[in-house]
């Protein structure tokens, strides 16, 4: 039809063709067309719309720091682009910024990497995308954990592969054990996604778990692990425990991480993974026909962070963990909300079934959905259903706000759940 285009007079075409004609060109891919939206953007989204008219919302729908960019780091960038760091970087990333990743993970994981091994991208986002798009095919199984984080299911749908959804309970603090997996495990599983601490449930796999986990894997050579630790430094308990520490399933293990959560660099855009050297090969050449290089000016802010240390996470972290007992403590007060105590990140996964067949002021909560909606609309606070995370009676906020806005949040949260009758 596009090829003979000229040859329409279009004022001639009846109204019914011109629908017909501008529809079909209107059409976007089936793969798209399937994809949801994700979420946790919507919500933010819609908060920031009310916010443009002139409504107080507090937002706890998004993942992100409030902290600022550390100077250093921004100094950083600004000597950079005083050095003309403004031409392509190599695909993988600079070797300099490689090579940094390879020293932060032996000086805080203890594990042993080759800069071959590192793949920097654009986020920790597109660090999983390239991953899964470099080893699941069609029809393929990947196991992942309820609650998850949005994008996994549409990251494996997109790739024509099988999401494998694990369900785990707040009883369990939304942890999967090394039994379900096992029983998750079928001749077409080709991977697992473990996030560890958790978006959104905070929770943080301890070593004895993932040993146990790493144990059942073991068994099966054919499964790749990919382990989402992007929020390693936000953890209120102690050291961060990897996956890839054991040896019987390291040489199989995908690290995902970058610099966006534990040092407030969300919007310079820079993740990475470790991988073994096959998978780093296929990720390069899969981004060398993407995107290319990351930004090369975020690169060298990143390579300034790692090699920092992470001293600056660290003072983050006790303000983090300060809001979440602040949090705990209002949410604790407020009837119908079933919580528990999240070790890592920056949310709280509450239960709120209990408000289901509820309804005030013409609104009736049938989902977590339903209650996020009605919180945002009754008591201007954004937060998130637990749909679009695998658990539907769950509604997902972010303590990463002052401690003023939370202790207002919470207040204005009790007041509107208490009218639901």
């Amino acid at each position: 039809m596009l090829c003979n285009i000229k040859k329409f007079n279009l004022k001639e075409l009846s109204s019914q063709t011109f629908f017909l004609f501008v529809n079909t060109m209107e059409r976007v891919s089936n793969r798209l067309e399937k994809m949801a939206v994700s979420a946790t953007l919507a919500m933010t989204a819609k908060s920031r719309e009310l916010q443009a008219q002139g409504i107080d919302v507090i937002n706890l729908s998004i993942g992100e720091p409030d902290f600022n960019t550390p100077e250093y780091i921004k100094e950083a960038a600004k000597e950079a682009i005083d050095q003309n760091f403004s031409h392509y970087p190599p695909v993988p990333g600079y070797e300099s910024l490689r090579k940094a990743v390879c020293t932060k993970l032996k000086r805080e994981n203890n594990l042993d990497y080759e800069p071959a091994q590192i793949v920097v991208s654009t986020g920790a986002k597109h660090s999983i995308m390239n991953t899964m798009l470099s080893i699941v095919d069609p029809g393929e199984e990947v196991i992942i954990p309820a609650p998850y984080w949005v994008s996994y299911i549409e990251m494996v749908r997109f790739c024509e592969g099988v999401p494998v959804v694990v369900k785990c309970s707040i009883d369990s603090d939304f942890k999967m054990t090394a039994e379900q997996l096992e029983k998750a495990i079928t001749p077409k599983t080709r991977a697992i996604i473990i996030c560890s601490p958790s978006n959104p449930t905070g929770s943080l796999y301890s070593k004895a778990e993932l040993k146990a986990i790493a144990n059942v894997l073991a068994k099966y050579p054919e499964i790749i692990v990919i382990s989402d630790e992007i929020y390693e430094h936000i953890n209120f308990v102690g050291e961060h425990e990897s996956i890839a520490q054991f040896d019987d399933i390291r040489r199989r293990c995908v690290i995902i991480n970058g610099v966006s959560k534990g040092y407030a660099m969300t919007g310079w855009r820079i993740g990475f993974i470790a991988a073994p050297l096959w998978i780093a090969k296929a990720v390069t050449k899969l981004q060398g026909q993407f995107t290319s290089g990351a930004c090369s000016i975020a690169q060298k802010a990143a390579e300034a962070a790692l090699n920092a240390g992470n001293s600056e996470c660290k003072k983050m972290t006790k303000i983090f963990k300060t809001r979440r007992d602040l949090v705990l403590g209002l949410l604790k007060e407020i009837p119908g909300l079933k919580l528990n105590t999240p070790q890592g990140a920056f949310y709280i996964f509450a239960e709120v079934s209990s408000f289901f067949g509820k309804e005030a002021e013409g609104m009736k909560i049938n989902t977590s959905d339903d209650l996020a909606m009605y919180l945002l609309e009754k008591g201007h606070v954004a937060t998130v259903g637990g749909i679009s995370f695998g658990s539907p009676e769950c509604l997902r906020l972010s303590y990463a706000t002052s401690e003023d806005r939370l202790t207002e949040a919470a207040k204005r949260m009790k007041e509107a759940l208490a009218k639901l009758k």
